[in-house]
């Protein structure tokens, strides 16, 4: 069983995780080619990061909901009705995309001047945020037809496609940044735009994939309205677990720039700190990509109603995700010195970006298990419970780091607390519900007819 459990958890998590290595990239990307134009360009990003991956990320729903739903319907032999269901998911993800888009646009200044920084930083973070929020809705189908073809049991399409959009993202963003012949250097604005163009590329060839196969399996195309709303009702809990996540990392950016006693001591710590979250994303989508497994092969388990495989996948996929946490804290601690000078000029920024990085680092096994386990509730459909247990989570953190700001501790001392009490109280509250039965709910999930 351990071996051919082995198996299956590494064919769906080894592309899984070389597309998930991939995504961030975007974000890599940018910070290494904007942190060569300055430290107030690189703070800059930091913020319009952190909004553009809120927005963004409170709508990853779109690929975990749509994964766990078309693995359940796979598991019970309905392959049509999970393409049908994935199609939902896409209709979902294009109408919210348009939505953030537009609101986004308009609330670029406000969203910015949120985090108190200084003119030199907040000028960037718009200009940035403004064209980046045009990618708002290819980005939101990309997350939508990946789900699908997660839920499939595909995980190499989505890796190919990572592969090829990062490396069109890269050569648009050296290209529009620094110019070259005729095309002008946009700076970060060209940064913004090349990312833009790349997700659009990128949405367009996942879109393709999904729509062959409903049309081979004769599962409709257009708008259903009733599979939409279902779709967007059983999203609402899992919006409510990711807003809390986003909020604990918005709290946390907000605690940087309170820390700080100087502007420049504002723009050192706000460097850093988007360097070293981006590293820490970086990191996080590695480990996540057996949580996907988890997500694909729980949700196909109980759809198939089998309760006793589901509980011993479970296990092997967390002595996994502990294993995983251990080598990529042991890899992140040996590379702290190196990785500052690969992303800017800064002395500072690099002097500093050592010891947070060797705290993120003493991080990666717990961060190991909470990934695997939320991967596996996310699965199993129970996005109540990971709805109220992010509350908890939040409401025992944000208190801590806030005062840690007050007291101007630092942003050491806020990486701690971001490492220990966030990604402590978060492995709590997944253990404790692991343990037991409630989440094991067997068959494919009723959804409403769509007309054919």
């Amino acid at each position: 069983m351990r071996t051919s459990a082995d198996r299956e958890i590494w064919r769906l998590a080894v592309p899984a995780f070389l597309a998930l290595v991939a995504e961030p990239l975007f974000l890599l990307a940018d910070a290494a080619i904007v942190g060569h134009l300055g430290t107030a360009p690189l703070a800059g990003l930091g913020i319009a990061g952190a909004v553009l991956q809120t927005a963004v990320g409170l709508c990853v729903f779109l690929a975990y909901g749509t994964t766990a739903g078309v693995a359940r319907h796979l598991g019970a032999g309905d392959l049509r009705g999970a393409l049908s269901q994935g199609i939902d998911g896409v209709w979902l993800a294009i109408g919210i995309g348009v939505l953030t888009t537009l609101l986004g646009v308009l609330l670029t200044e406000p969203l910015v001047h949120l985090f108190g920084a200084s003119a030199a930083v907040s000028g960037p973070a718009a200009t940035y945020l403004r064209i980046a929020f045009l990618g708002t809705t290819p980005l939101l189908v990309m997350l939508a037809a990946t789900g699908v073809l997660r839920g499939l049991q595909d995980t190499r399409t989505p890796l190919v496609v990572a592969v090829a959009g990062n490396a069109l993202n890269i050569v648009l963003n050296l290209l529009l940044v620094f110019g070259a012949g005729p095309i002008p250097g946009l700076g970060i604005a060209g940064s913004a735009l090349g990312s833009v163009l790349a997700q659009v590329a990128s949405a367009v060839a996942l879109l393709l994939v999904v729509v062959r196969a409903a049309r081979r399996e004769g599962a409709p195309l257009r708008p259903d309205l009733p599979g939409i709303r279902a779709a967007a009702h059983a999203a609402v809990a899992l919006v409510v677990r990711t807003l809390t996540l986003r909020a604990a990392l918005l709290v946390t950016t907000y605690a940087v720039t309170l820390t700080a006693t100087d502007s420049r001591a504002q723009e050192v710590d706000l460097a850093t700190h988007q360097l070293a979250l981006t590293i820490w994303t970086f990191l996080a989508f590695a480990l996540d990509a057996i949580a996907i497994a988890a997500q694909a092969i729980t949700g196909r388990s109980l759809g198939a109603g089998d309760v006793a495989g589901t509980r011993a996948l479970t296990r092997r996929m967390v002595t996994w995700g502990v294993r995983s946490g251990v080598v990529t804290g042991v890899l992140l601690a040996a590379a702290s010195p190196l990785l500052g000078h690969l992303f800017t000029d800064d002395e500072a920024v690099q002097r500093l970006l050592v010891p947070v990085l060797l705290v993120a680092a003493a991080g990666q096994p717990v961060a190991g298990v909470v990934f695997v386990l939320d991967g596996v509730l996310i699965g199993a459909g129970d996005g109540g419970y990971l709805a109220r247990g992010g509350l908890v989570t939040l409401v025992v953190y944000a208190p801590v780091v806030l005062a840690l700001a007050v007291a101007s501790a630092g942003l050491v001392a806020i990486w701690v607390a971001f490492a220990s009490v966030f990604m402590g109280a978060r492995l709590v509250v997944l253990v404790r519900r692991a343990r037991g039965d409630a989440w094991l709910v067997t068959g494919a999930r009723a959804t409403p007819a769509r007309a054919t």
